[in-house]
């Protein structure tokens, strides 16, 4: 099982497909919010990914963050996650997103353990 501590940083680029105009949320060429909660989301996934049980995956229950500072075309994004509070199948994350140096936003992340299976089959 996943103990705290265990980071990930998920990296990407700002482009035509993930700008708030394209994804509208938005309708301006600038990193779209959904896209970086996304990345935050693909970093806390990836930060326990390797330390699950054999069949399990984690999946998204809530995020609280906030957007504070714009990042243009052709910027560099890097979501970093931190596995902070464990409970049972709840593993709870701090988040945080950076354009270069500049914190663009941050916050808490849940996630649940789930067996893939089990949880498929409630579709």
């Amino acid at each position: 099982m996943p103990e705290k501590g265990l980071k990930y940083v998920a990296r990407t680029t700002v482009g035509a497909d993930n700008t708030a105009l394209a994804m509208g949320s938005g309708d301006m060429e600038v990193f779209a919010t959904p896209a970086m909660v996304a990345l935050m989301e693909h970093a806390a996934m990836h930060a326990v990914a390797a330390d699950l049980p054999e069949g399990s995956t984690t999946v998204g229950a809530s995020m609280e963050t906030t957007h504070v500072r714009p990042s243009a075309v052709g910027a560099v994004i890097a979501a970093e996650a931190e596995l902070v509070e464990t409970e049972g199948r709840r593993l709870t994350f701090r988040v945080a997103a950076f354009d270069g140096e500049a914190l663009i936003g941050e916050g808490t992340h849940v996630r649940y353990i789930v067996d893939r299976a089990k949880f498929l089959s409630k579709l």
